[in-house]
């Protein structure tokens, strides 16, 4: 259990379709709050799996299960460390095509047809903007990651760069998966529901309301950019770690990892 105070709370600046949670830094870490369901134990498991794939250390960030206690109540959540350097700022990607336009690049990319012709408007703009160059293969690693894990709260608002104090732009670590594993459980996905039924209903919002099809047009542009090597052992193994959220929890997300195994086996390299 960790005691924050209201000098820790703070805004990131991102929004979500889900509302804001509560969230604070102290100590070099960021504290979330679970505001609709088990969003700290989704972040957890998917942070803890990418370190059974093919990206490296420094390339996303590890969340661990948290008790909070703030004005007198109790939140589970989660908490990362702050792997933004002195002096430098998160910048989303709608916030900055806002700055460059004047517009919307979440509305703008759905007022184009197909999926890949959307994605590759995405890249482009962005690229334009900041010089940068690799964008296409960090945003077909994410696109991955969503649809292995059910991610559908990944926008505009919820992809980000890194822009350093000399006024250059980085790519940033892979980070928030609280909307994955049918965290929502208040609202979208309660947990009397049945699971399979549920996955019929999530829908991605980066590109296409399709997790497939995101995938599909990713690998068309950009190739296979991400492979995992975690066993079914070693998932249960990271679930079980966990003693903050209910067996309950625990199952219905090692049910749904399974399935996106089983669902995409060309993804997986596993070797016992």
């Amino acid at each position: 259990m960790i005691e924050l105070f209201e000098k820790d709370l703070r805004e990131d600046g991102r929004q979500s379709s889900k509302g804001n949670q509560l969230k604070w830094q102290t100590d070099g870490r960021w504290y979330k709050a679970d505001y609709m369901g088990y969003e700290g134990f989704s972040e957890y498991v998917v942070s803890e799996l990418l370190c059974f794939s093919t990206l490296k250390e420094g390339e996303y960030v590890r969340y661990r299960t948290e008790e909070i206690a703030y004005r007198n109540r109790r939140y589970t959540g989660c908490s990362s460390r702050n792997f933004l350097p002195e002096g430098w700022q998160l910048i989303t990607l709608e916030r900055l095509f806002q700055t460059q336009y004047g517009e919307s690049l979440y509305r703008s990319v759905f007022q184009i047809e197909g999926t890949e012709e959307r994605l590759r408007f995405l890249v482009s703009q962005v690229e334009r903007i900041t010089g940068l160059t690799g964008l296409g293969n960090h945003i077909a690693r994410l696109l991955t990651i969503d649809a292995v894990f059910l991610n559908e709260d990944r926008h505009m608002h919820n992809i980000a760069l890194l822009l350093d104090p000399a006024g250059e732009y980085h790519l940033c670590p892979v980070f928030d998966h609280g909307a994955a594993l049918l965290s929502d459980t208040a609202m979208e996905y309660p947990m009397s529901g049945e699971v399979y039924q549920l996955t019929d209903t999530v829908r991605a919002k980066t590109i296409s309301p399709d997790f497939e099809e995101q995938l599909d047009a990713a690998e068309n542009l950009y190739g296979q950019q991400i492979t995992f090597s975690f066993s079914h052992r070693q998932v249960e193994k990271i679930i079980n770690e966990d003693r903050i959220y209910p067996e309950a929890v625990h199952r219905r997300v090692q049910t749904l990892i399974f399935e996106g195994m089983r669902k995409y086996p060309y993804l997986f390299q596993i070797k016992d």
